[in-house]
């Protein structure tokens, strides 16, 4: 009997936010992604009595969940039913304090040659801020933050 290798995990980055739904709205054009259309399977839920009305919100014009929202590559396959993604995702979910202290994960953002200067400028525009420059011998990069303070970084 031959042993296969296991099939590769699926995952998402979850990111705490004050509001799940600007952020998801920055990320996603930040990243080229796009928000993940949950109403079918909101529908659903309350019809079958599963979800209170009170957990959703109206969100480009459908329902969302009140608390989380998630942002998906475009090229990445998803759930047609329930407009989940199945590859590469952040999903944004609601707490009640503000961030505090630095992060422990950050996504660094490879703009492609030539093009940091330009892509930070398209990110400061979506409401991000720089806040320093580092050059180094290992490489040249950007410090951002988020509309929320979370840090990032453009090369």
């Amino acid at each position: 009997m031959t042993e296969s290798a296991p099939a590769p995990l699926h995952w998402k980055l979850v990111v705490d936010a004050g509001d799940p739904h600007a952020q998801a709205e920055f990320w996603a054009a930040a990243l080229h992604y796009e928000v993940e259309d949950n109403d079918s399977l909101i529908q659903g839920l309350l019809e079958h009595g599963a979800l209170p009305r009170e957990a959703t919100v109206g969100f480009r014009g459908r329902l969302a969940f009140r608390d989380l929202i998630a942002v998906r590559h475009p090229d990445d396959p998803y759930d047609e039913r329930s407009g989940t993604g199945l590859g590469r995702r952040l999903l944004f979910q609601r707490v009640p304090e503000a961030k505090t202290v630095k992060n422990r994960l950050h996504l660094d953002l490879h703009a492609g040659e030539g093009r940091m200067e330009s892509e930070v400028a398209r990110l400061t525009g979506l409401g991000a801020s720089a806040l320093r420059e580092v050059k180094e011998p290992s490489g040249h990069w950007v410090v951002m933050a988020d509309p929320e303070g979370n840090e990032f970084c453009v090369h």
